[in-house]
């Protein structure tokens, strides 16, 4: 049975994760409403502005809902402000910025710097055969990583990609590369 992904689309790079999704061959659907988590196996919670992206969770209602989701298993792939609104801490933020502490890391926004120092690398990430073309955007920086907490890629030392049980987080935007082996890896782990 093919899973049907819901992708945040309150704001940010949601459409492009939902390209990337429907040419692997998976149903896909924008979630704007707590009702919609219902309807969906797995989540993806794209890139944008994470203070924004907050604020909105919070004022549609869908904060506590989807922490709850998440917190009973839903998978769930974090892309850049995505990865910071699923960490158990943010640096940088503003003081009534809420996260969701699903996965055990604490982040600083543009930790790498503001958009005239975004940049891009190719990774090596454990479970690819071929290095990833990462593209990060005022990306974030992870500055601690929890025991729990795998690390599959870093730049220069610091973690980009990481996963703890059913939350997998990137500081950069996979969605951006023109390669879907991520987005397929993360499918496969509850496909």
């Amino acid at each position: 049975m093919t899973p049907t992904v819901g992708v945040l689309a309150l704001q940010g790079a949601f459409a492009a994760h939902a390209a990337i999704l429907e040419q692997l061959g998976v149903s896909t659907t924008e979630i704007r409403r707590d009702a919609q988590l219902d309807a969906v196996d797995a989540l993806v919670m794209p890139g944008g502005e994470s203070t924004t992206m907050s604020m909105l969770l919070e004022r549609s209602g869908m904060l506590e809902p989807l922490g709850a989701r998440i917190n009973a298993g839903l998978p769930v792939f974090g892309t850049c402000a995505g990865m910071i609104l699923l960490s158990a801490e943010v640096k940088d933020g503003r003081p009534d910025q809420r996260v969701l502490g699903a996965i055990d890391i604490t982040t600083r926004r543009n930790g790498y710097g503001r958009q005239t120092e975004s940049f891009e690398s190719d990774l090596d990430i454990a479970g690819l055969d071929a290095p990833f073309h990462g593209v990060f955007i005022r990306a974030p920086i992870v500055e601690r990583v929890g025991e729990s907490v795998s690390v599959l890629a870093s730049v220069e030392g610091d973690a980009v990609l990481c996963r703890q049980a059913n939350v997998t987080v990137a500081s950069f935007h996979p969605e951006l590369a023109d390669d879907d082996r991520l987005h397929s890896m993360w499918l496969k782990e509850f496909a």
